[in-house]
């Protein structure tokens, strides 16, 4: 099985959501992503979404979009994203990583190549948020692989796309809260959980929320009715001003600590 089924395989038995923190490879600097992966995974992350930085993420708001530039100023790129990747899995086998990102530098690599790349060096899934589903030959590769290609779904998905994509789901789905970019401050539970009932009525795979989730609150509010709660912008903005990488590693844990307590709290309460 791939990593990312058997984890959340394991959550389901134990009665536990999934806590899914989001960084961009090579910030807030490349020296410490090793081991900011561990701090994630120390302080309760199931999986790890590690953005691959890109000159154009049209999806991501500010927070995210500047530390793509940053790490791009610091020439981070998939050669180096792997070489982290490998060296993360020399203690650390069972946490699934996802390589969150666009597909022109997948293309620049070609796509069996990345996706070869990706499997030796521990990689478990690929979300690309410029491949739909339509043109999933893009990433023919990327599947053929083993890997499982995450897709996102949004408010705005129809009846039919959603079908489809729920037909073809792997890993886990994706679900943006709202339509927009990362980082707005307009999660509305209420309308989120209407929608993930209407995903989970059409597949078994496990279902993720991400975008506006920022604090313990949010997280445990989508916990509620969710597999997944995925945090990224807020997590990103806490790390920007770490001025080395033993601070960004405590900057995580501080941040990611109360998030996961939350979750484990809310569990218990259900249970």
């Amino acid at each position: 099985m791939n990593r990312i089924d058997t984890r959340f395989a394991e959550l389901k038995a134990a009665g536990r959501k999934a806590l899914i923190p989001f960084i961009t490879a090579g910030d807030p600097s490349p020296n410490g992503v090793v081991a900011l992966l561990h701090a994630l995974v120390e302080s309760g992350a199931d999986l790890i979404e590690l953005g691959v930085p890109f000159s154009d993420p049209m999806a991501d708001g500010p927070v995210i979009q500047h530390a793509s530039e940053r790490a791009l100023a610091h020439g981070v790129g998939l050669a180096q994203i792997f070489g982290w990747v490998g060296e993360f899995r020399k203690t650390d086998t069972t946490t699934p990583i996802v390589l969150m990102g666009y597909l022109n530098p997948v293309e620049i690599l070609g796509g069996e190549r990345f996706a070869r790349d990706a499997v030796v060096a521990g990689v478990d899934g690929v979300l690309l948020v410029d491949c739909p589903l339509e043109e999933s030959q893009a990433a023919q590769a990327i599947e053929a692989a083993g890997l499982r290609r995450i897709f996102l779904t949004a408010p705005t998905t129809s009846p039919a796309r959603l079908a489809a994509m729920c037909e073809k789901a792997r890993g886990f789905l994706y679900h943006v809260a709202f339509a927009g970019i990362t980082g707005a401050n307009r999660l509305s539970p209420d309308a989120v959980r209407e929608r993930v009932a209407a995903i989970k009525a059409r597949t078994a795979t496990p279902v993720a929320v991400g975008f506006g989730v920022r604090d313990a609150a949010s997280a445990a509010a989508i916990a509620q009715f969710a597999d997944a709660v995925v945090i990224g912008s807020a997590l990103v903005e806490s790390l920007a001003g770490a001025g080395s990488a033993q601070a960004a590693c405590d900057a995580a844990r501080a941040f990611i600590a109360p998030i996961r307590a939350a979750l484990d709290a809310g569990a218990a309460h259900a249970a």
